[in-house]
């Protein structure tokens, strides 16, 4: 039996973008919800709708967290299918989206908080690792 494919989508402020890509999506067979903001306490498992998990208490006023990037959560698409969903979007017109992650049974676990600090360093890295393989290039075309 397939697992029901899901997208969860934070931060959009863009509600054009939003609802184009949940129409891709939703052509596409793959149910689409969005978080909101204030749900950054909750666990993945449970924004999810996984069994076993329960809601979190919302955050303490003075408790704030704030990330200025637009996420998706992907469940159950991996592989070829990520492959194929990402190009849909992108030729359904939906601009890039720099934080996105794949569901393991680990970061079910997480809270969205942590899910999105983690890609936050994860993506660093990789701009990082860029830059370098960049000046790498360069200084070898100078040579």
């Amino acid at each position: 039996m397939k697992r029901q494919e899901q997208v969860l989508f934070y931060q959009f402020r863009d509600m054009e973008k939003l609802q184009l890509a949940r129409k891709v999506l939703s052509r596409m067979g793959i149910v689409s919800k969005v978080i909101p903001v204030d749900d950054w306490t909750q666990k993945v498992g449970y924004l999810l709708g996984m069994k076993g998990f329960k809601a979190a208490e919302k955050p303490d006023a003075d408790d704030d967290f704030v990330f200025p990037h637009e996420v998706m959560v992907l469940q159950n698409i991996r592989n070829k299918r990520l492959d194929e969903v990402l190009l849909a979007l992108r030729r359904g017109g939906v601009s890039k989206v720099q934080y996105k992650s794949v569901v393991t049974p680990f970061n079910t676990l997480w809270t969205l908080r942590r899910l999105c600090e983690t890609m936050q360093k994860e993506h660093a890295v990789m701009v990082q690792q860029q830059e370098k393989e960049k000046q790498k290039t360069e200084q070898e075309q100078e040579t």
